[in-house]
């Protein structure tokens, strides 16, 4: 029905201008005569092309004739007439005729898109100019579910979708938010993540972009449940009565998981002389003025639907493991000046020095006989709760290796051995060189931080005073 409204309209305009009566010799098929007393026939000027436009634009389309004449210019999109001369015959207003027969179209709509012929009508060839509007549509971006929230249980695999339109299709790229590097996690509408855990928790973001204006953004937090996760602190702290003391157990997990301190499998309740305060996922167990009946193993207990998790802090008044400061090699053939610092409150009364060689050669190795000595020496304290001796192993085999351990005793008991420490004698005696860098060691010094120029210069001296006993 439109169709024929469209071309009964274009009749009508035809009867108006030529009339009822004029033969094909007549002027409505020319309108004015060259030389040879013939009208040229009409002649596009401008072409066909190809428009890309961003919806919600004003575009034109253009279409000039040259020689045009008596004949009528017509607008169609498909069998559709769209202007019929200056008659607009479509309804939409949005189309108009500009500067002549050029066709402005405002606030393109995605159902715009397609071809548009300017036509010559009742030549005798049909002569059509088509230009073809794509419609360009920025992207938009959501989120599968479109609340953007996904809860996985840990060790399990979650994917992470995203939906996009627009005009071209949009790229879509995961990242993760707030990371420390900003690299693409995939590319495409979907990002799965096999067996995940707490680490994998967090907001993604997935990003969708075509070109046209700006990209897009949509964010998915996902959430792992798993049993609480513990890391403490420290798994030892040295204590002494009187003193106050801070246990810290870092929880990770389900933000519902309910911290719990104990003593020796007992629960602790808050008191006068101890407080728990909670600081992030911080967990801080605070004792005041502390007592011998608080000496033992604490645990920081955590619960939620998934299960339990359990780490254990040891709050001693022994002595802290030592642990050694001196170099690997030896600066002589025949002795070793062992540096250690150990941590403890009270002073302390004894120190136990193990030591042997190891028999080794390309193809075994054998330990030989350990080597203890009592010590009771004079040590510097490093600070409050911390001690620094250096003792200098004499009798040593040139050119050999050795193992060392230590351990330590104050008023409430001997502390744990400590790990083995490695070091070789030398094969050949100290030279000026060595000496050399000695006094480059006491220069370092006087740059270094207060606790670091303390160990320097105690080593440094350490060696100056047994080579001059050699000289």
């Amino acid at each position: 029905m439109n169709f024929l409204r469209d071309y009964f309209i274009f009749l009508l305009l035809c009867i108006e201008k030529y009339g009822l009566c004029h033969s094909s010799s007549s002027a409505g098929m020319y309108a004015s005569s060259d030389s040879n007393g013939l009208t040229p026939p009409p002649k596009f000027i401008t072409k066909g092309h190809l428009y890309k436009a961003v919806i919600g634009d004003t575009i034109i389309l253009p279409c000039k004739v040259k020689d045009l004449g008596t004949y009528i210019l017509l607008w169609r999109r498909g069998s559709s007439v769209l202007t019929a001369a200056n008659l607009m015959v479509t309804r939409d207003t949005r189309f108009k005729l500009v500067d002549g027969y050029n066709l402005q179209i405002a606030n393109v709509r995605i159902q715009d898109a397609g071809d548009y012929v300017c036509q010559i009508g009742d030549s005798e060839e049909a002569k059509d100019q088509v230009h073809t509007v794509e419609i360009l549509v920025p992207p938009s971006v959501r989120p599968v579910p479109q609340n953007g929230q996904i809860t996985a249980r840990k060790g399990s695999s979650v994917t992470l979708e995203c939906k996009s339109s627009g005009n071209p299709v949009p790229n879509i790229y995961f990242y993760k938010k707030n990371s420390h590097s900003q690299f693409h996690l995939a590319e495409g509408s979907t990002l799965t993540l096999e067996r995940v855990d707490r680490n994998h928790a967090g907001t993604y973001q997935c990003v969708a972009d075509n070109g046209v204006r700006e990209p897009v953004y949509a964010d998915i937090e996902l959430t792992v449940l798993s049993p609480p996760e513990i890391i403490a602190e420290k798994t030892w702290i040295h204590a002494a009565e009187g003193y106050d003391i801070q246990l810290v157990c870092i929880l990770h997990g389900d933000i519902n998981s309910e911290m719990m301190w104990y003593l020796n499998s007992f629960l602790l309740d808050p008191t006068e002389r101890r407080s728990m305060i909670t600081k992030g996922d911080k967990y801080i167990l605070n004792i005041s003025n502390f007592q011998q009946s608080d000496f033992g193993n604490y645990s920081c207990v955590a619960d939620n639907s998934l299960g339990r998790t359990k780490k254990y802090i040891e709050v001693s008044g022994r002595p802290g493991p030592a642990e050694f400061l001196s170099p690997t090699y030896s600066g002589h053939l025949d002795r070793y000046n062992l540096t250690f610092k150990i941590e403890s409150i009270p002073p302390l009364d004894e120190i136990k020095l193990l030591y042997r060689k190891l028999m080794m050669n390309e193809t075994y190795q054998h330990p030989g006989k350990w080597h203890d000595q009592i010590l009771h020496p004079s040590v510097q304290r490093y600070d409050s709760k911390t001690f620094i001796m250096s003792y200098i192993i004499i009798a040593l085999e040139h050119n050999s290796v050795y193992e060392v351990m230590v351990q330590a005793k104050n008023i409430y008991g001997w502390n744990e051995v400590s790990d083995i420490h490695q070091f070789y004698t030398r094969s050949y005696e100290i030279s000026m060189e060595d000496l050399e860098y000695v006094m480059s060691s006491i220069s370092l010094a006087t740059r270094a931080s207060c606790g670091d120029k303390f160990l320097i210069m105690l080593n440094a001296f350490v060696m100056v005073v047994w080579l001059m006993i050699e000289r």
